[in-house]
């Protein structure tokens, strides 16, 4: 499990080039327009995936346009997983790329969803097509290989000669 926490791509919502209304961009806001978002992002990335869960969804409630929600939504999909709540986690994912098909860091967190799902054709699918969208992503190459340590483990192939530890037999001397 520890794995999968530690490769989670969160949605940073940053702190300066944030505008109060996606879609008009009438006027720029220093500092973070929606405070609940940005404190929640930083609280999942510090590891504390319940209270990033509970500012997040605070934020969503006051969340300001399109981004705004498809931010919350990809935080809260990363966070409800590190909670171990899979399911929950692959329903904010769905509706980030219901709206954006074309966010990747979302086809990251949602292979790795499946793969705790154990839906491995579905997190294959998902790795394929965010590698499409950004094919030099790191993240993406780390939950590949996750994916296939899944479905193609490495058998060893080192064989452990046990003779060392049998006790030796009691050297005869000719009578």
């Amino acid at each position: 499990m520890g794995k999968y926490l530690l490769l989670f791509a969160m949605t940073m919502l940053a702190a300066a080039q944030v505008t109060a209304d996606d879609e008009s961009k009438s006027k720029n806001v220093i500092g973070p327009s929606n405070i609940y978002l940005y404190d929640g992002s930083n609280a999942l990335q510090a590891g504390n995936a319940a209270e990033g869960v509970r500012l997040t969804s605070k934020g969503l409630e006051i969340a300001q346009g399109r981004r705004e929600e498809k931010i919350g939504h990809a935080n809260l999909c990363a966070g409800f997983l590190l909670l171990g709540q899979p399911k929950t986690a692959l329903e904010h994912c769905n509706w980030v790329l219901e709206r954006d098909p074309y966010h990747w860091r979302t086809y990251n967190n949602r292979a790795i969803v499946y793969l705790r799902l154990e839906r491995f054709e579905e997190a294959e699918a998902d790795i394929k097509k965010g590698q499409e969208l950004n094919p030099r992503s790191e993240k993406l190459k780390e939950v590949k290989g996750m994916y296939l340590d899944e479905v193609q483990p490495v058998d060893e192939k080192i064989t452990i000669d046990e003779r060392r530890n049998e006790p030796r037999s009691p050297v005869r001397e000719h009578e």
